[in-house]
């Protein structure tokens, strides 16, 4: 059984502490899920597909890190 973590967040900005926090739980998981979300009540300053290119963008290559 696989252990899977999930990071559930609207990540506008995904700063520098997000990505320690994933980079850390990588040692705990087999694989960490990143759930971008949509808050109706939020301005966001980047669109959804923006903020989740530029999270693939960042853990290109890392197995273990999947963005939806």
């Amino acid at each position: 059984m696989s252990k899977i973590g999930v990071f559930p967040g609207s990540f506008d900005p995904f700063t520098k502490g997000h990505e320690a926090v994933i980079r850390k739980a990588a040692s705990l998981f087999d694989k960490i899920i990143i759930a971008v979300g949509v808050n109706s009540t939020k301005n966001y300053q980047f669109s959804l597909e923006k903020r989740i290119e530029h999270i693939n963008d960042i853990f290109q290559g890392d197995e273990k890190v999947e963005v939806q």
